[in-house]
């Protein structure tokens, strides 16, 4: 297949380019902000720099059409994604959750791009307390934070497309992700490097709050399974089963680093902070004839030897 993805120097974006650019041939296009790696280069055909959210995309990308097109798919996962920045900050992920995603779709309506693959997030649907069942494909959106409601919108307007123009759409929502090549703002890589530092790990509030993890090449094979043999206006959760307290989650990783628990440092609560997330998959396991088979604590190991080579 020729993808077009977008994101391809961030996080989930470049692990999907370094796991499949052998088999297809893909063009990148990232802004390559601050949490951009530029090894991902190395993994596409053709590196773009640009930002999606740009007034003048569309002029830009009739250039890359006609250069390195036509695109059997575009692959979105292009966004900002850090949910305290987006509190600081909400107006750089309206422009580039939201209008980057319009920018997009109206590309790929214009050329005939034969299927669209929105990245989104289990974020979107708000939280849930600790006794409820987990979230649907077909649950309501009630996002708590400027990120989660631009990724909803990016949703909505994907599916407006598919119901509108009859593009062939398809939305993939994620639990949180982990592995290597993560920016070290997220929680994870936090846990890590301030661990092998011996620094003081912060949690916020209670550190009850629970989160269901997934091992980042597990996501993108999912991802990978919706383009090529997902249903047009479809949604699919991608989720592993496997979820956890932060509090639990920084004493595993301490424990695994033989660091003290005194490092632990609760601090005041983050505003809006969702309590729970956990996702239904089992539709998406049934119809992709997919399975996240990474357990956590083999991920969890991998993902710490990539840090420690960093250190």
């Amino acid at each position: 297949m020729r993808l077009l993805v977008t994101g391809h120097c961030g996080f989930i974006g470049q692990n999907f380019v370094r796991m499949f650019h052998k088999e297809h041939y893909i063009v990148g296009i990232d802004k390559m902000g601050y949490a951009s790696d530029k090894e991902a280069i190395n993994f596409c055909a053709k590196h773009i720099q640009l930002d999606i959210g740009r007034e003048d995309f569309d002029s830009i990308f009739d250039e890359i059409n006609a250069r390195y097109g036509p695109f059997d798919v575009i692959v979105n996962f292009a966004a900002e994604s850090h949910v305290d920045n987006s509190i600081k900050s909400p107006g750089v992920f309206m422009q580039s959750n939201i209008i980057g995603a319009f920018n997009l779709l109206e590309a790929a309506r214009k050329h005939g791009v034969k299927r669209f693959i929105q990245i989104g997030t289990d974020e979107v649907y708000g939280d849930l307390n600790p006794e409820d069942p987990p979230f649907s494909n077909l649950h309501e959106m009630k996002p708590s934070s400027p990120y989660s409601a631009s990724k909803a919108a990016a949703d909505l307007l994907a599916l407006s497309y598919y119901k509108t123009f009859g593009m062939d759409v398809i939305i993939t929502r994620s639990c949180n992700n982990y592995g290597p090549f993560q920016h070290q703002e997220k929680f994870i890589p936090v846990i890590i490097t301030k661990s092998l530092r011996n620094e003081e790990i912060p949690i916020y509030g209670t550190g009850l709050n629970m989160r269901e993890w997934i091992y980042v090449e597990d996501n993108c094979e999912g991802v990978m399974k919706a383009i090529t043999d997902g249903s047009p206006g479809s949604i699919y959760n991608l989720g592993s089963g496997e979820e956890k307290t932060n509090i639990d989650l920084v004493e595993e990783i301490l424990c695994n680093l033989e660091r003290p628990l005194s490092l632990i440092t609760m601090v005041e609560d983050r505003r809006g902070h969702d309590f729970r997330y956990f996702l239904d998959s089992q539709d998406t396991y049934n119809e992709l004839n997919w399975n996240p088979h990474t357990p956590f604590s083999k991920g969890l190991n991998k993902t710490i030897s990539y840090y420690e080579s960093k250190a």
